[in-house]
């Protein structure tokens, strides 16, 4: 068995000392790299900036912009069983990165406004959901703070996810950052689980018997 999980956030660059980014720890992400190794299967774990420790016997490869992570992702995809998307991946990213730090003075005077342009960034989930093997399975996740788990399905059937994983990430606890998590697994059958609030390893755990079924149930139809 195959995995390739993302983790972490993204950054990206306005200028050689500003980023756009997002809170992402990749605490999830790491623990469902350390999940599936532990049943014995080869993790590839494509990670953004995060100070988590890489899980013994994981390969990693650490990307910094949405572009590199879909490069990675791609380049690699082919080779997995189950694709894994817990990364916090940015939507947008600056038009263009300036070459020089943005000064908030020009010829002495202050700016009273900066105005940015942002261009979308590589659908990354989209792009893999239209390109999968039958026996594939992708899980996206969906870090929701409002109309969580009507969000989180919309997101399913628009990226083809055979599930996704949503958690309200407004709520004290359980959002970016912390140890412990709260969740809703939804399945492509319709299939609704929400497991007590736990460790994110355990969750993870949980989340990898969720995906291994569903391969099983692939393969077997293959």
């Amino acid at each position: 068995m195959h995995f390739l999980i993302t983790a972490g956030p993204t950054r990206e660059w306005l200028d050689p000392v500003r980023f756009l980014s997002n809170p992402s720890s990749g605490k999830m992400g790491y623990a469902l790299a350390q999940a599936a190794r532990e049943t014995g299967a080869t993790v590839m774990l494509v990670s953004g900036p995060v100070t988590v420790a890489t899980p013994r016997g994981v390969e990693r490869v650490l990307v910094e912009t949405a572009a590199e992570m879909a490069r990675e992702v791609f380049r690699r995809a082919k080779r997995a069983d189950i694709i894994i998307l817990s990364a916090a991946v940015a939507d947008w990213t600056p038009a263009a990165r300036a070459r020089q730090k943005m000064k908030k003075e020009t010829d002495g005077k202050r700016k009273t406004k900066l105005v940015l342009t942002l261009k979308p960034t590589v659908d990354i989930a989209a792009t893999l959901g239209k390109s999968l093997r039958p026996s594939q399975v992708l899980v996206g996740f969906a870090a929701e703070t409002q109309r969580v788990e009507a969000n989180a399905r919309g997101k399913l059937e628009r990226k083809n996810f055979d599930m996704i994983v949503a958690n309200d990430v407004s709520r004290p606890g359980v959002g970016f950052g912390s140890d412990r998590n709260e969740i809703i697994i939804i399945g492509r059958d319709g299939s609704v689980e929400r497991p007590r609030r736990a460790g994110k390893l355990a969750l993870a755990r949980r989340i990898l018997r969720r995906a291994c079924a569903i391969h099983a149930g692939k393969a077997g139809l293959s």
